[in-house]
């Protein structure tokens, strides 16, 4: 429900502390969007021809955002913080599973989530509003991480998986709205 944008901010903050040196680290999340590059390009290049998949305001996104600065020291990471992850009970925020991919990384991975779980407009400013400590830049590589996980998830979800081609589809058009 949209109301939970707060209890998210609250959780999101609380997560997003100063991990230490030897904190375990993750080879694929939490790290600098530009090794990512290859695997959404090639992605990017297999959905060309799927209607209302991957339009120019979402390269757009990809491009601006794998040219933000990354200005934040790394923090505790969920690393996973995707819809599957995110148990609600009667629309609201109940608990979060499948820490595996607990890691030392840039938070804007999870701060992706804004796209994935919260499909108003209003919700997700309510959420970059509540985390204003966040940087300009850091939300602009989470926008890119949102274009990361929607490309990913709509890429294998037309191959097998309908609910994760609809939410990958879902994040990619929520992109186009903004914040």
């Amino acid at each position: 429900r949209p109301d939970q944008a707060d209890v998210l901010a609250r959780f999101l903050r609380a997560l997003h502390t100063p991990a230490p040196l030897d904190a375990p680290r993750n080879s694929y999340r939490g790290v600098p969007l530009a090794s990512r590059a290859d695997t959404v390009q090639e992605r990017m290049e297999r959905l060309e021809h799927t209607p209302d998949a991957v339009d120019p305001h979402v390269k757009r996104v990809w491009r601006d955002a794998l040219a933000a600065p990354s200005d934040a020291s790394p923090t505790w990471i969920h690393g996973d913080l995707h819809p599957r992850n995110v148990l609600v009970l009667e629309g609201r925020l109940s608990a979060v599973i499948d820490w595996g991919d607990v890691a030392r990384g840039d938070r804007a991975t999870d701060l992706a989530t804004i796209w994935m779980l919260l499909e108003q407009h209003s919700a997700r400013e309510r959420v970059i509003r509540a985390l204003q400590e966040v940087s300009p830049a850091t939300w602009m590589r989470a926008r890119g991480w949102a274009v990361f996980f929607g490309v990913v998830l709509l890429d294998t979800g037309l191959v097998n998986d309908p609910r994760h081609a609809r939410l990958g589809r879902r994040v990619l058009s929520q992109l186009a709205e903004g914040p």
